[in-house]
Parts: structure tokens; sequence; C-alpha cells
């Protein structure tokens, strides 16, 4: 799946679609780097776009950019708010919560 969305993006038919899609093939392919790349750019061609937000966490998380990791949910939240997606909000607010968690208990 990777291959053939990467192929879209080679042929020019970049979008936030794609970028999500590619992020998170790059996740479940243990790709965390490449995955945050993807999907910053979802969130910057589509600011609303609260499913890149939260994934876009998830991969700064995954490599250990944890402030970062913290902006991206929080900004997550607010996005998530404004469109009404509720189950986002709460999960991204779990994820914020176990961050400060995780923070406090290495300090």
């Amino acid at each position: 799946m990777r291959e053939r969305l990467e192929k879209l993006l080679a042929q020019g038919r970049d979008s936030a679609l794609l970028r999500f899609g590619l992020g998170d093939a790059c996740l479940k392919e243990h790709d965390a780097e490449q995955a945050a790349l993807h999907l910053a750019q979802a969130t910057v061609q589509q600011p609303g776009y609260s499913a890149a937000w939260k994934l876009l966490g998830k991969a700064l998380h995954q490599l250990g950019r944890l402030d970062e990791a913290q902006a991206a949910w929080t900004t997550g939240v607010t996005v998530a708010q404004q469109q009404g997606d509720l189950q986002a909000v709460k999960e991204m607010t779990v994820f914020v919560k176990r961050l400060h968690k995780q923070q406090q208990a290495a300090e």
C-alpha cells in the first residue's frame, strides 16, 4: 500500500488525504520518521484534519520528540472540538495526560 501511495505522490497527486494515508502506512511499517514528515504535511495542507494531528502526535511520540507530540495533540484537541469530533477529543486528551504522567515520572 505504501508503494502505491508513494507512486501517487510522485505523480503529483499530493493531498492531505494522501499524506495521511502515507503517514499511516509508514507507522504500520515502524517508520515513524517518514510518518511524521507526511503527517506534518497533511496538517499544513488541511489544518482542520484532526485525525492527522492525532497520528502526527503518535509518530512524534514514537520518535521521542515529546514536546512536539504534546503540541500536535493539543492542537488536535482544539481542531477536533471545532469539528465536533468528540471521540478524537477524548483520545488526544488521554494521550496528553499520559504524556504528562510519563514526563513527571522521568523527573
